[in-house]
């Protein structure tokens, strides 16, 4: 008897990263979102702007590059893919 007593297990929040992308449509699905933070230096305890290119699933190819989209965090898709796409925040103007 393993019935549950009322109580359903909660998952985790996943976490979730803005961007933007910087490539798109070189393989299909997949999207890569550069996002910029800021970390403060060990030493000298100043602010450095840092980056980090994440690879996320884009299964409907809505994002085009220069796009500022969300993402979050999802089980592994391939070796590299980890995220996927949430929503396009801002369309880029470019043509």
């Amino acid at each position: 008897m393993a019935e549950s007593t009322g109580q359903k297990s909660k998952r985790k929040l996943r976490k979730t990263r803005i961007g933007v992308v910087t490539s798109a449509h070189k393989t299909p699905k997949t999207i890569r979102v550069e996002v910029q933070y800021s970390a403060r230096h060990p030493k000298y305890l100043k602010y450095m702007r840092r980056r980090t290119k994440l690879h996320a699933h884009d299964e409907t190819g809505e994002a085009r590059q220069g796009d500022v989209v969300q993402v979050m965090e999802c089980r592994p898709v391939s070796k590299t893919k980890v995220w996927r796409l949430v929503k396009v925040i801002q369309r880029s103007t470019e043509v």
